[in-house]
């Protein structure tokens, strides 16, 4: 009896990839496009050779995601992928792994060193206000970590949005969650530092100067010295800390 129960286990699995396989490859074809209809469960069923409750469970998954809309009575149809669904997705499978800030950080930096660059050719007047305005509110709220924490992210997803660039800012809508909290925490630890004014004010202010300069390779430089004196604070509040 368990070794039936273990074949069919293995069977529902199979079943599983084969018809979330199915679905993948439709879509890199493009023979499925975001607003066309599913082919019936039945269908699907038999043409891959599954049980319609695999084919339910795998719809379900894929609703869930927000890659297909289950209409009842309709059938279902392929929507565009909203980034804040993922980005759970994304955030709960990365929760679970060790060391999971410092690999966040560095999926940052490529991202953003990418984006600046982007941006420098590709910004428009309007991104350049979005950025000014960013930057006044990290000038209002230097004192305030919590806002503080939330005017530096928003500073550095407009960048990001400036680059016009759909998977960068895909991938950077993907790890967001995480990026806020990290903001927050490292503008906790070091806010009450001495010179973090001028890091915080006079950075930001060069990076946007940059953009509008249009000098990709400044603008890159000085995004890596952005982190590198960041992560030299972390180091000071750690130690710091460490203090009897």
């Amino acid at each position: 009896m368990k070794a039936g129960l273990i074949r069919a286990d293995k069977s529902e699995a199979k079943g599983y990839e084969k018809v979330f396989a199915f679905v993948r490859e439709q879509l890199l074809s493009g023979e499925l496009k975001v607003g066309d209809r599913l082919l019936p469960e039945r269908e699907l069923a038999t043409r891959l050779g599954v049980s319609r409750p695999v084919i339910r469970e795998v719809l379900r998954g894929l609703a869930a995601i927000g890659v297909i809309e289950i209409r009842h009575g309709s059938g279902s149809m392929v929507r565009r992928p909203g980034f804040a669904e993922l980005g759970d997705l994304f955030t709960m499978m990365l929760v679970q792994q060790a060391e999971v800030v410092e690999d966040v950080m560095e999926a940052r930096i490529a991202i953003e060193r990418q984006a600046i660059r982007l941006a420098c050719s590709r910004a428009t007047p309007a991104d350049l206000q979005a950025l000014r305005l960013a930057l006044q509110r990290v000038e209002d709220t230097v004192d305030d970590p919590e806002n503080g924490g939330d005017a530096d992210f928003a500073f550095h997803a407009a960048l990001i949005a400036a680059a016009h660039a759909p998977t960068l800012a895909s991938l950077h809508a993907a790890i967001a969650v995480l990026l806020q909290r990290s903001h927050f925490e490292r503008r906790a630890r070091i806010t009450s530092m001495d010179g973090i004014d001028a890091y915080l004010i006079e950075h930001h202010r060069q990076l946007l100067d940059a953009v509008v300069a249009r000098d990709a390779d400044v603008a890159d430089r000085l995004l890596m010295q952005h982190f590198e004196i960041g992560s030299e604070y972390q180091r000071r509040a750690a130690a710091e800390g460490g203090r009897p």
